[in-house]
């Protein structure tokens, strides 16, 4: 039997950040977008669910990832597991408990650290570019905002099942002890966290814990576990890159978080052409309509002209703000509001799709390259190639085309423009 890994993944560039960290070790990555009716076909080293689940509510997220853990033991998968948020935001206790439940285990190890990317564990304290969790930038996440650095707590409250954590110390003793150290806390706990500070310490936990059933966390220590894992190498599909599209590469952003805002200002000032989204207006069916259409008109124009586009939602706070307020008095929630902006993006990246015949996209958010994805016709994607620590590109299944699908809180400020000459440079 083929030693397939199955991992589920709860949003769609989390799916392709872990994907790559495969990828880069010579696996076969395949991710597949999750639908109650899909048949999932073994023709990678590892295929990654996208449940697109962080923003659902609890009960629905658990019913996703039981539901696709379910499909990936039907086709035989030995080993799972569930990558969640670098910073632990989402349905983490509801999807962890869900996965546990459908294989019918009672254990997994937890490794969140993400060193590479600022993300470190210390006794079971999680830090951000050295600033504690609830200090950093995603204590003000619009829907999940992180108010506490306490892995172990954060944890215990979204779940039933225990939860403790192996200090550093421990880690830098080795994996012989570590591994024996993790037995120990599994005879009381059904969580263990372990600390990571560096990549070595992530490749003394990965020989310690590659061969349990279950591994949960960021994508960071699967850079480490092929080294110890012994899987049957699957022949790469990959023999088709025949993108011969003469338009601009198209990008489209939804995400608020400072690294892109960042990223979408360095785009703009390279004199890329760019149009706003009016957030304000996703509420009015005809205002909607009529900024559909005039964003997709003057960027279908710009793109025939082989010149590379950004779309964006406006990310100013007072637009955000006054956004709020208007979904506010309709009773609408800012989860909701959320989506309803990406849905809007996604309805004008389809509308200039489906007029020029555009192949190549790079799109900044999780929920918006989910969204997005979705609304393409996207299944999911082929991981390719890194451009930056944690962000491939791929080739999308379901859809002729090359795709970026960027964290929100990743990448380097130029990553945008690094992205579109990327995908200029697959497509010659």
């Amino acid at each position: 039997m083929v030693n397939t890994i199955g991992i589920i993944a709860d949003d769609t560039t989390g799916a392709n950040d872990i994907g790559l960290m495969f990828s880069k070790n010579n696996y076969t990555a395949k991710v597949e977008i999750f639908d109650q009716n899909m048949n999932i076909e073994v023709d990678s080293d590892v295929i990654i669910i996208d449940t697109d689940s962080r923003l659902d509510q609890p009960e629905l997220s658990y019913k996703k990832v039981y539901d696709a853990t379910k499909k990936l033991q039907s086709i035989g998968c030995s080993s799972f597991f569930n990558k969640t948020c670098s910073v632990f935001r989402g349905n983490i206790g509801k999807e962890f408990d869900a996965m546990l439940d459908a294989l019918g285990e009672e254990f997994a190890v937890i490794s969140l650290a993400f060193p590479k990317n600022g993300r470190q564990t210390i006794n079971g304290i999680h830090t951000v570019h050295g600033e504690l969790l609830e200090y950093s930038a995603f204590n003000r996440d619009p829907v999940h905002p992180m108010m506490e650095s306490n892995l172990v707590s954060i944890l215990q409250k979204q779940t039933s099942r225990t939860v403790t954590f192996i200090d550093l110390s421990t880690v830098r003793k080795g994996a012989s002890v570590l591994k024996s150290a993790i037995e120990k806390a599994r005879e009381a706990f059904n969580y263990c966290i372990i600390d990571s500070e560096n990549q070595a310490d992530l490749t003394i936990v990965a020989e310690a814990i590659h061969d349990y059933k279950v591994l949960c966390g960021s994508s960071a220590i699967a850079e480490e576990l092929p080294k110890f894992l012994n899987v049957t190498p699957i022949d790469s599909p990959l023999t088709d890159l025949s993108i011969n599209n003469e338009h601009g590469v198209l990008v489209v952003s939804g995400s608020l978080t400072p690294q892109t805002r960042a990223q979408t200002a360095r785009l703009i000032s390279s004199e890329v052409p760019y149009m706003i989204l009016d957030s304000r207006k996703v509420f009015i069916t005809e205002e909607r309509k009529e900024e559909i259409k005039i964003i997709s008109k003057k960027a279908q124009d710009f793109l025939r002209q082989g010149k590379d586009v950004l779309i964006m939602a406006d990310n100013r706070e007072e637009v955000v703000s006054q956004t709020k307020e208007i979904g506010k008095e309709r009773g609408i929630e800012s989860l909701s509001i959320s989506k309803m902006v990406s849905a809007t993006l996604a309805d004008i990246t389809e509308d200039i799709v489906n007029k020029t015949g555009l192949e190549r996209l790079v799109i900044a958010g999780g929920d918006t390259s989910g969204t997005v994805s979705r609304k393409l016709g996207i299944k999911g994607n082929y991981v390719l190639k890194e451009i930056e620590i944690g962000l491939p590109s791929g080739l999308a299944l379901g859809r002729h085309m090359l795709i970026v699908l960027k964290s929100g809180s990743f990448g380097k400020t130029d990553f945008l423009i690094h992205a579109i000459d990327h995908l200029k440079s697959l497509s010659k």
